[in-house]
């Protein structure tokens, strides 16, 4: 399957101040890049937390910073479907600049109810949405 691409530009909000990507941001943009991941599959976080009372925080992130990204710079971001667990959905992001890789990581999330904050069985329909995404 395809992964998921998208570009984010990196802004004077999101840099220290030497200009340098500041670590911090980055895991923001990479939850604004996976909302936008579930609202291309059919899943909006919006539709998600409202009216099905689901969550999907993350329990797990493992980071490796290979080249540093300065202010003014579009990043590119692969993100790909790499397990769907009973609760458990495992991303692998690529974040690079021009071809040149800056980062990746190994994201698990879990669904949640947000009625008692514990894991939940993916529903029937956000499980068949993300198997068709699922990379081998």
């Amino acid at each position: 399957m395809t992964p998921f691409r998208a570009q984010r530009a990196l802004r004077f909000g999101d840099c220290d101040p030497s200009g340098i990507a500041h670590f911090p941001a980055y895991f923001s943009l990479l939850v604004g890049v996976v909302e936008d991941f579930f609202a291309s599959i059919g899943a909006p976080w919006p539709t998600m937390i409202q009216e099905r009372r689901m969550g999907v925080p993350t329990v797990k992130l493992d980071v490796t910073f290979s080249a540093p990204s300065m202010f003014g710079d579009t990043v590119d971001w692969e993100l790909r479907v790499a397990k769907v667990g009973r609760s458990s959905l495992t991303l692998h992001h690529g974040i690079s600049r021009s071809g040149t890789p800056l980062w990746n990581a190994t994201q698990v999330l879990v669904a949640t109810t947000l009625n008692t904050n514990k894991s939940t069985a993916w529903p029937d329909d956000i499980r068949a949405m993300l198997n068709r995404h699922l990379t081998s």
